[in-house]
């Protein structure tokens, strides 16, 4: 099935794009491998190009089957039709391990390369702790510019196309830039018309990088989950004036922001209503009055902050955009 969704040109990277609308795969508490599986299969039926992944989901191998799978059933011609994302684990963000870490995604997700690779967080992990760490013992300080080389080298070998981050603050992506030879062209980050990111979005773009926006209806399943988006009364209205679910409004007002934007429902009804964006347009007064919705950030990463850590705070951990 073909929908129009459309490609945002990543800048730097000669013709490559990314389709402005993802599918999500991480999702916790981890789903059996066969259901991961059988929905994506089901969203690349739909018309889903572009697919967010990361080693700490678990979902690489189960996105790999999907896509030999909907190769064979003749769904996709080749792989060369879809953008896969993923990133790189705490852990594993220090110079010596992000190409293993890279070969160990690729293998996992049975590809010659991938899309585009994040470093997940700007925060690194004691090797070999993966996702049970303590934090007061084991975060530490990234070397940005070690493990960026790293990165840069892992396209420089076309492992992967394009490298870029996820969860960085104006400040931090800044210290990244004064020493990259190979610019990031995305940063993934919480991103939602309750939390708007209205200062990173200006920096980002001043730089010419894409945001890409994760939990863009208000992550209401994970731990640090919001209601505030799907419960807003000023999204509610316009939606109830358009005809449109919540979501739809939510989904419009990113693609109308000119971000990239990663939806995540394994139910077969609403993965067909977040499609539902591409035919209608939000009007200036609706835009305006989304403009002015009260702002809160809802992840504010406490995993990652504590007295024994690089980052005492959530504040110190986004440098004051909270």
């Amino acid at each position: 099935m073909e929908i129009s969704n459309p490609e945002l040109p990543l800048v730097g990277a000669g013709e490559k794009t990314i389709p402005a609308l993802g599918f999500g795969t991480g999702v916790f508490p981890f789903l059996p491998f066969e259901t991961t599986k059988e929905a994506i299969l089901h969203a690349i039926k739909l018309g889903y190009r572009h697919f967010d992944s990361a080693s700490i989901y678990q979902s690489e191998q189960p996105l790999g089957q999907a896509i030999s799978e909907a190769i064979s059933l003749g769904l996709i011609k080749s792989r060369q039709e879809l953008f896969i994302t993923s990133k790189l684990w705490c852990c594993d963000a220090h110079h010596h391990l992000v190409l293993p870490s890279i070969q160990k995604s690729l293998k996992n997700l049975n590809l010659e390369y991938i899309d585009l690779y994040l470093i997940h967080w700007p925060v690194a992990i004691k090797p070999g702790k993966y996702s049970e760490f303590d934090k007061e013992k084991d975060l530490l300080p990234m070397d940005f510019k070690s493990v960026w080389e790293a990165m840069e080298e892992g396209q420089k070998l076309g492992l992967v196309k394009s490298i870029g981050v996820s969860n960085f603050s104006c400040k931090k992506l800044e210290t990244l830039l004064a020493t990259a030879k190979i610019l990031p062209v995305v940063n993934q980050v919480e991103m939602n018309p309750i939390w708007q990111q209205k200062k990173l979005r200006e920096f980002c773009k001043e730089k010419g990088i894409i945001v890409a926006a994760y939990s863009p209806l208000g992550a209401k399943g994970a731990s640090w989950g919001t209601n505030r988006v799907m419960e807003c009364e000023v999204l509610k209205e316009i939606a109830d004036a358009k005809g449109k679910t919540i979501a739809q409004v939510c989904l419009r007002w990113l693609l109308e922001q000119g971000v990239s934007f990663i939806v995540k429902s394994f139910n077969k009804e609403r993965m067909k209503e977040n499609l539902g964006i591409f035919d209608w347009k939000l009007s200036p007064d609706e835009l305006q009055k989304i403009d002015q919705i009260p702002q809160q950030r809802a992840n504010f990463a406490h995993e990652f902050t504590g007295n024994g850590a690089p980052f005492k705070t959530p504040e110190e951990l986004w440098d004051g955009e909270i």
